[in-house]
């Protein structure tokens, strides 16, 4: 029996149904992923004890030389990784990491250019239920209607006419490649500054199969958890002129004491992308999520843009007759994961939809490739398109078994049997 069992049956029951969920379903969530047991290890450490307001070397606490040297090391890696200037590793989350860039170089009522929400941006990009909404006036762009592309001739005069602060590149649901190069000139054009969020397509960057933002973004944002692989949590990069700017926006600006333990397994994450077995992976990330698309697409299902350039796609269900909404709890009863999302222009209502968002970085995590994408993309099209079929979610579920059993998710953790009431 473990300390956790001993001491908090509830919560160890609820975390080992968790690892039976994982390792008994595929997950297709493409903003989630599966970290390494030693990324596991590093998080769980003995690290969450010790507060460290302050930069290495520059702290407000005594007794932090060992955590000062997990920092160092998480800092050095990502800037070498993406040819950083300046990196700050402290941020919870990626949204506490694109606030920092607001905080550090804009002021309330400033004008910022970014992606709406509802074709393909994120809520920190200026949506109105955000922070970035709220205190600042936004000008949005989307994609073309046609081709569901950016549309870069379309954010050019949207910035000459709105005369932005800041201007955004980055999405949470956008499936094709983004030119940077391309945004840091129009940002040049008027005046304004650059912020490029990668959370989506990190991993993918450090790879080389997307453009990197460096040397074009005056700042660069993302989260460490989706393609990066590593911990939940975010971080804030940027040319050196704005170093302090940045450093001073996290602390004491919007975050307290760091979370060093999840520092510890950022560093983790970070080192582990520096291997050839990254890039490998990586490869096999963008090849697995194509082929998915593809064979969806054979299937009769629309895909948003075509197809997809990176980790991830977007399914229009309209065609088909289903919300997003329906097909996610659909496809959650044969345990498969994916997330309801809109589509460009979408006529449903942000909790229902008519799109779902799936991506290929937590079953390629498992090994997956291209023939079980084939798999997959036909358990899900028959799953949705035989919405009451109990014989089909049947059939389904053990093709998912199968993986699930030929592709084991941390075997080295036998999930217990448990009752979660």
């Amino acid at each position: 029996m473990t300390k956790l069992e001993q001491t908090d049956k509830a919560i160890y029951d609820l975390i080992q149904s968790e690892v039976r969920r994982e390792q008994e379903g595929l997950e297709l969530i493409p903003s989630e992923n599966h970290v390494s047991e030693a990324i596991l290890e590093a998080q769980g450490s003995v690290l969450t004890n010790k507060y460290a307001e302050g930069l290495p070397g520059k702290r407000y606490y005594g007794g932090c030389e060992y955590v000062d040297g997990v920092e160092q090391l998480a800092i050095d890696r990502v800037k070498k990784l993406f040819n950083a200037p300046h990196a700050n590793v402290q941020p919870h989350s990626g949204a506490q990491a694109n606030t920092a860039v607001y905080f550090a170089v804009l002021n309330p009522g400033d004008t910022i250019l970014g992606m709406r929400l509802d074709q393909g941006g994120h809520l920190t990009h200026g949506s109105p239920v955000s922070i970035s909404g709220k205190w600042f006036k936004v000008a949005a762009y989307g994609v073309n209607p046609q081709t569901d592309l950016i549309d870069y001739d379309e954010v050019a005069a949207m910035a000459k006419e709105t005369r932005p602060k800041l201007i955004i590149a980055g999405a949470s649901c956008y499936s094709r490649i983004i030119d940077f190069e391309k945004f840091r000139k129009i940002a040049d054009s008027v005046g304004a500054l650059f912020m490029a969020d990668i959370a989506h397509i990190a991993g993918l960057i450090v790879a080389g199969l997307h453009p990197n933002p460096f040397p074009y973004a005056h700042f660069v944002t993302t989260t460490t958890h989706k393609t990066l692989r590593g911990p939940r949590g975010g971080v804030v990069m940027c040319q050196s002129e704005f170093a302090n700017a940045i450093d001073k926006a996290v602390f004491p600006g919007l975050q307290g004491g760091p979370l060093m333990h999840v520092i510890a397994a950022k560093a983790v994450a970070f080192h582990e992308a520096m291997q050839p077995e990254f890039i490998e992976y990586q490869r096999n990330v963008k090849a697995n999520a194509d082929a998915l698309a593809k064979a969806l697409k054979a299937s009769g299902c629309d895909i948003v843009s075509g197809g997809t350039d990176n980790h991830l796609l977007c399914v229009d269900l309209r065609p088909i007759g289903l919300t997003g909404k329906k097909a996610s709890d659909l496809l959650q009863e044969v345990g498969i994961t994916v997330n309801k999302n809109s589509i460009p222009n979408d006529p449903e209502k942000m909790f229902v939809t008519s799109g779902i968002r799936l991506g290929s970085p937590a079953i390629t995590s498992r090994g997956m490739g291209v023939k079980e994408m084939e798999i997959i993309a036909s358990a899900i099209a028959k799953t949705l398109k035989n919405p009451e079929s109990e014989e089909v979610k049947k059939e389904v579920r053990q093709a998912v078994a199968d993986l699930c059993t030929k592709f084991p998710l941390y075997p080295d953790m036998k999930a217990k049997e448990v009752s979660v009431r």
